[in-house]
């Protein structure tokens, strides 16, 4: 993780704040904060601050406090605009989170840096009406005793909804391998044990590349190898999710026949197991999404005839950014959706590359399709660079809101700043502590170990 002084200098930049704001919609007739730090060290803090309506729906909002202390000072804010003046701070809704519904929340946090003292707000304002409601941290959620797939069994698509078996919305989170041509070594008892009982994992993303000295090169191998994975995902109670990993050449439809193949084989032997997730084609690309749907609606009907009841992903345009990417959006897929039932579409994103339009496209699709980002990045679209924690901490604020399920790239010490582990980390049996995890590594893991709520009534 960055060093004490190069976090406190990247506080000190005030980044992402303006006091360009729109003007308040009318007052909402009641509203509840919950106000709570997550963390805090020697001079700063991070804040998460969810905002409940609990009068008439609004459609657009401001949120207004006031800091307790004169050396309170708001750094950087995500998921609304954010000022400060004087100990006045001022915080507007997004474009994908400014309607409130009666009921309604939207959940905002922002890093802060502190002299003396660091009190909590002790009063906030909705559209200029008092928030009334707890200004103390929400208890965490009691989990459910058992594993995910104890608890949630097989699961299935209700509405937008990945649901499991008692017919109830929930988000799984977890990682993704990197290339199991490259990086199988990673992925043995002890990395194993370490995702699901110190990362507390509900899913295990397997990248079964298809090119690149992938399954082509031995199909036999790859998918035994596939196989035995999702066992082991098995054995410790996570879900497994199967992904044909197609990347170049990007129309999935160059791979029809090794997808049905593959696909016929992996369907067949896992058909009795409540915890495999099948994604049919990562990241399609170059291509138009009637040609997506094409494949999509060849290669379902022969996971279906082995596995009618798997829960299937489906790849989108764009690097499966909903066409967001390619200069569309998700409107090509609500007006011609895949012709088959108990699927999924895939979102992918990469933090520090993909902000606000992807995050408003996510949004707006939330409410018409069931979306599962099977992918994604804390740093730019190539695997590297600097790790976004601001945009990254948007989009993970995003998925746990609208409640998809999502996979971080990657799970493994590849020479990128994507990993999770350092370097020579899979020489060894250590894949939680400090030392071994990078800065992606180590906010992943704090965000994916936090407890599981899901429902069972």
């Amino acid at each position: 993780m960055k060093r004490l002084c190069a976090l406190l200098a990247t506080l000190a930049t005030v980044l992402g704040l303006t006091a360009a704001l729109s003007p308040p919609a009318a007052a909402a007739a009641g509203c509840k904060v919950d106000y709570t730090v997550t963390s805090q060290w020697t001079g700063g803090f991070q804040a998460g601050v969810k905002i409940t309506n609990l009068g008439a729906p609004v459609t657009g909002w401001t949120l207004g406090f006031t800091m307790p202390d004169a050396g309170q000072r708001v750094a950087q804010g995500w998921n609304a605009t954010w000022s400060q003046s004087g100990s006045a701070v001022t915080v507007a809704g997004a474009d994908w989170n400014r309607t409130l519904a009666t009921g309604a929340a939207a959940d905002v946090g922002f890093t802060g840096t502190f002299t003396g003292s660091n009190p909590k707000p002790t009063a906030f304002t909705l559209n200029g009406v008092a928030c009334t409601g707890s200004l103390e941290e929400e208890p965490p959620p009691v989990p459910a005793d058992g594993t995910p797939v104890d608890v949630n069994g097989q699961l299935h698509v209700c509405g937008v909804n990945l649901c499991n078996q008692y017919d109830r919305p929930v988000q799984l989170r977890g990682m993704s391998t990197h290339g199991i041509q490259w990086f199988d070594r990673c992925y043995n008892a002890a990395s194993l044990d370490a995702l699901a009982n110190d990362w507390k994992s509900d899913l295990f993303r397997i990248a079964m590349y298809v090119q690149e000295d992938g399954y082509e090169t031995d199909p036999a191998g790859f998918t035994s190898r596939v196989n035995s994975l999702v066992d082991m995902a098995e054995d410790r109670g996570m879900y497994a999710v199967i992904d044909f990993h197609t990347l170049t050449p990007g129309d999935p439809n160059y791979n029809l026949e090794r997808a049905k193949t593959f696909f016929a084989s992996v369907a067949a032997r896992n058909a009795g197991k409540k915890n495999v997730i099948y994604e049919i084609a990562n990241e399609p690309n170059g291509v138009s999404w009637s040609a997506i749907k094409n494949y999509a609606e060849q290669v379902i009907p022969v996971i279906r005839a082995a596995d009618p009841d798997a829960v299937v992903i489906v790849g989108t345009r764009g690097w499966s950014s909903l066409g967001v990417s390619d200069g569309s959006s998700e409107s090509e897929v609500v007006n011609n959706p895949v012709n088959a039932s108990n699927i999924m579409y895939a979102f992918h994103f990469y933090a520090a590359s993909h902000k606000d339009n992807y995050r408003s496209a996510v949004s707006r699709a939330a409410s018409r399709l069931p979306l599962f980002v099977s992918e994604f990045g804390t740093v730019t679209a190539t695997g590297g660079g600097t790790m976004d924690r601001a945009s990254t901490t948007s989009w993970l604020d995003l998925l746990d809101q609208l409640k998809i399920s999502y996979a971080n790239w990657t799970y493994s010490e590849a020479p990128e700043s994507s990993a999770a582990f350092r370097p020579g980390t899979c020489d060894g049996g250590d894949y939680s502590s400090s030392g071994v995890l990078t800065e992606s590594g180590a906010l992943l893991k704090s965000r994916i170990s936090t407890p599981d709520s899901f429902p069972t009534s």
